[in-house]
């Protein structure tokens, strides 16, 4: 509707401006004389003719009266033609007067169509100028509008998708409904929502798998550990070499089992190291945006941050920046600090919230799979985004430094400066 009012309008204007020009191209601008006002000039400036000195003009036209010998009788303003001559070559007309049954003098009426052309022209190009102005108001309105209703809109799907190919599948994708992709990023969000059920239960059944393998670990190694006790017992008491060496492969056959069911354990806690990392050179004024794309609820005052080139990998730094702030909002709720300096060859980003922090024995272990501290209890999460993140930083020659400050707790994002 709003496209059709806006082209609607375009259109009006434009067709005004092609019927002006086209009747400012054509128009004839030798315009006649009206013939009654001349009439009436030339009437009252005979009768007038032997008073010519108090004559009084009630035409509105411009004229001068000339005797036989071209002398100026009556003029009604100055700057007119006041000979024949002039007359001719301004093309004023120019009427016999009469008076006694003879000619007496001229009348020499003003030829004002140069005037009124020049006035007519003044007013097409002021028309013009505020059509085309109005026209450029319209055009620059409906480039805001575009831009707002689909450039932007497409941004941010652009770094929603970024951030859903990197995992995160936490932070809402703002919407608007009334804009012409509401119901379209409406979609992507309810694509993001149903991602993330489905993580989550990939996740339960990755928990349940691992307690299983930890479980079934448990339960063998108790008979392969029994085994192996009464195979030792039984190389022990061998009496032939043979025999004894029956119960050594019995004993090696058990230790490789344990070593398997090891490593069957082991290996489910590995995968999180597959994401790769590939850190290049970045500008410190990329930082600003990436925060305020992580501070979704705006609880932080983004901070000036010292110019400067860092050693990052965009994507997993965002990934970074969205885990903290997630874990601030989930955890604390509270209003976050941001501040930025640079301490040496890094680049410090501390962040601390107001929520109490956690105890001083949970610290140490809050960068660990699967672990989280008490104040978790209740709330959803796998405790795996601050192991992801510690891993990335390290990736980027940088650090995660996590502790308690006197109201909160504070991260330190720690960044090497390229160099």
């Amino acid at each position: 509707m709003k496209n059709r009012i806006f082209l609607s309008l375009l259109f009006l204007l434009f067709f005004a401006e092609a019927v002006v020009l086209f009747l400012f191209a054509f128009r004839d601008t030798d315009h006649a004389q009206d013939a009654v006002l001349v009439n009436e000039a030339v009437h009252s400036v005979q009768e007038d003719w032997n008073r010519i000195d108090s004559h009084q003009n009630q035409t509105g036209l411009d004229y001068v009266v000339l005797d036989g010998d071209g002398t100026v009788l009556y003029r009604t303003r100055p700057g007119l033609s006041e000979s024949l001559n002039a007359a001719v070559i301004h093309r004023d007309t120019l009427l016999d007067l009469w008076s006694g049954g003879r000619t007496v003098g001229k009348l020499l009426i003003y030829n004002d169509s140069a005037k009124n052309f020049r006035r007519q022209k003044q007013n097409i190009l002021l028309f013009l100028a505020a059509a085309m102005l109005l026209q450029g108001v319209l055009c620059a309105g409906y480039v805001f509008y575009l831009k707002r209703t689909v450039i932007d809109p497409f941004r941010k799907l652009k770094g929603f998708a970024q951030r859903i190919a990197g995992g995160n599948l936490d932070i809402p994708l703002d919407m608007d409904r009334q804009n012409l992709f509401g119901a379209f990023t409406e979609s992507f969000d309810l694509m993001r929502t149903e991602l993330k059920k489905a993580r989550q239960a990939e996740a339960r059944a990755n928990a349940d798998k691992k307690e299983l393998v930890a479980e079934l670990s448990h339960d063998i190694k108790t008979p392969v550990a029994s085994i192996r006790a009464a195979a030792e017992v039984g190389a022990a008491l061998a009496d032939t070499e043979r025999l004894r060496d029956n119960y050594t492969q019995i004993i090696r056959k058990t230790d490789q089992i344990s070593t398997l069911i090891n490593n069957l354990f082991s290996a489910t806690l590995e995968e999180l190291e597959r994401l790769t990392v590939t850190p290049t050179d970045m500008e410190s004024r990329e930082l600003g945006p990436m925060l305020e794309n992580a501070d979704y609820l705006h609880r932080a005052a983004i901070p000036a941050i010292p110019g400067c080139v860092f050693y990052g990998d965009r994507l997993r730094l965002q990934q970074v920046f969205d885990n903290l702030f997630a874990n601030s909002y989930k955890y604390a709720g509270t209003p976050i600090t941001l501040s930025a300096a640079i301490d040496g060859s890094h680049l410090i980003i501390r962040m601390t919230d107001q929520g109490g922090g956690v105890l001083p024995e949970e610290l140490p272990l809050l960068k660990e799979k699967f672990r989280r501290g008490q104040n978790a209890a209740r709330t959803e999460g796998a405790g795996l985004g601050l192991y992801i993140s510690d891993y990335f930083m390290r990736e980027m020659h940088g650090e995660l430094l996590i502790q308690n400050s006197a109201h909160g707790l504070q991260a330190d994002i720690v960044l090497a400066l390229s160099g």
